[in-house]
């Protein structure tokens, strides 16, 4: 079965009269016939009724016209698609990102593109940056929002574009304050009561330039390391800090993060700064890719 087919029966529906549908589709009478003709073969019933006076959709004629105007359409219809595919503006994008990201640049940048391309299909997918990392490098994803690896060195074939740097802060118990140590009057956390409390962190394999901010910042202050608990996701972080188990060095930005029972407070000092950028396979850069990049770079 052909597309020139399809047109052919439908074009003989539409007039009801082979000579004049061969007409409309500038060939002659006798190969319109023959085409019917095969096609009917082909489906094994008949598609019109045919006597000396007139032509006649049969019942299955009929019921088959609609779905053969929806193919025609769609075919009419490739090349726009296409265009739209090669400037971008339709198809699919996915973009994956560490949990941290979806209280600070995420938001905004996912807003920006989609009411800029609100017809490109946008998949969000959270995960840790070595996850993200691996999975570019093997040809699949689309773009990163990761926390860098140490000195920023990635592979090769991965470009990266630094997009916010923030200071940490501390999430502590509420009722951790109350009992063990109260805050200075500016509200901060002290370095010693840091030193002091049981640690929730991400475990050094999954976001190793995030733990070793955290550990070494610790170190720094003359202090040892308590870690009390290691999760690989950010709420289930601020759930443990939740339930008492410690404290944890987040983000300035998961301030957006409400939970009961969590405050968070800056800390005295200078504090230690974290990078969040995206990642992309620099060999594999499709057009709805160029877009987003373009976005970031302006928001960067």
């Amino acid at each position: 079965m052909r597309i020139r087919q399809l047109k052919h029966f439908a074009t003989v529906a539409q007039t009801l009269h082979f000579g004049r549908a061969a007409e409309l589709l500038g060939m002659t009478q006798p190969p319109l016939s023959q085409s019917i003709m095969a096609l009917e073969q082909e489906i094994g019933s008949a598609l019109f009724v045919r006597t000396k006076r007139s032509v006649a959709l049969t019942p299955l004629g009929k019921q088959w016209l609609e779905p053969v105007h929806n193919v025609l359409d769609a075919m009419s219809d490739l090349p726009k698609i296409a265009h739209q595919l090669k400037v971008g503006i339709t198809g699919r994008l996915t973009i994956s990102f560490v949990g941290t990201a979806d209280y600070s640049v995420l938001p905004e940048l996912v807003q920006r593109y989609t009411e800029r391309f609100p017809n490109v299909e946008v998949t969000l997918t959270e995960a840790t940056s070595d996850v993200q990392i691996d999975t570019l490098l093997e040809g699949r994803g689309g773009v990163g929002i990761v926390i860098p690896p140490p000195n920023a060195v990635f592979p090769k074939r991965l470009s990266y574009l630094p997009l916010v740097t923030e200071p940490l802060i501390a999430a502590v118990p509420e009722r951790w304050i109350a009992e063990q140590a109260a805050p200075s009057p500016k509200g901060q956390l002290s370095p010693e009561q840091v030193i002091d409390a049981p640690l929730i962190l991400f475990p050094r394999h999954s976001a190793p330039a995030f733990h070793d901010l955290v550990t070494s910042y610790i170190a720094d202050q003359g202090g040892e390391i308590q870690i009390a608990q290691e999760a690989v996701q950010m709420q289930t972080i601020i759930s443990l800090v939740s339930a008492g188990m410690g404290i944890a060095l987040v983000p300035a930005s998961l301030r957006n993060l409400a939970r009961t029972g969590v405050r968070y407070m800056d800390l005295a000092g200078e504090a230690p700064m974290l990078e969040t950028g995206l990642t992309w396979n620099a060999e594999e850069v499709t057009p709805t890719m160029a877009h987003f990049l373009q976005i970031a770079q302006d928001m960067a």
